[in-house]
């Protein structure tokens, strides 16, 4: 349905406008994160600089670091994940080895099983299942979160781990939550866990095919 133009409804007529601030925009800070949300989702987290986004929503860049810090910040605030998953991480990390895919993985279920985190969570995995989002998850997500867990815990290749650790964890997530697939979707965490997390930590340390083991010092 076509809304009634300016003129029509006695308002003056606006003029289209290029890049740069939106018209009427009432929020530089909604402003900033649709800017970055476009521009992330269409040419990449490596390729978007916070100048660009700056330039963008028509405000200087000191004015992005200013409301949301690091060009990493920015990223995540863009994503509107309802909790911040570094913080989230780091006890996966700081307790090393052992046990770390099961850490790993009683993180992620607290979150999604918990109602007031599981709705926006659902609805930002479907925006990254979309053509326009599948770049934030390849290009933004996985670099700017997971593979630094990944060599935070000192693992070898973690380009290589990290992607095939979120090939699981991802996929638990369509089925458990999406899809609601039985019996997944009515497992308990315990099962869950003792199911998945050897999976993981396997991912994590020990020789992929192809791989050798490593020497025993000494």
């Amino acid at each position: 349905m076509s809304t009634p133009s300016g003129r029509a409804a006695g308002r003056p007529v606006e003029r289209p406008v290029g890049r740069g601030r939106r018209p009427g925009a009432p929020d530089t800070r909604a402003e900033i994160l649709a800017s970055a949300r476009e521009l992330f989702a269409a040419r990449g987290f490596g390729s978007t600089s916070v100048r660009a986004v700056a330039a963008d929503a028509g405000v200087d860049p000191s004015l992005v670091h200013h409301y949301f810090g690091t060009k990493d910040d920015l990223f995540l605030a863009a994503l509107e994940i309802p909790v911040d998953p570094r913080e989230l991480l780091a006890p996966v990390i700081e307790h090393g080895e052992d046990g770390a895919g099961e850490r790993l993985l009683r993180t992620f279920l607290g979150v999604w099983d918990d109602p007031v985190h599981q709705l926006p969570l659902i609805g930002l995995f479907r925006g990254l299942l979309e053509p326009t989002g599948e770049r934030l998850l390849r290009e933004g997500f996985l670099p700017v979160v997971l593979i630094p867990v990944g060599e935070r815990l000192g693992i070898d290749r973690p380009e290589l781990r990290m992607p095939l650790v979120a090939s699981q964890v991802l996929g638990l997530i369509l089925l458990r939550y999406m899809v609601k697939v039985e019996p997944i979707a009515s497992m308990g965490v315990d099962q869950i866990v003792a199911t998945y997390a050897p999976v993981l930590q396997r991912y994590l340390f020990d020789p992929l095919p192809g791989e050798e083991p490593a020497e025993e010092p000494g």
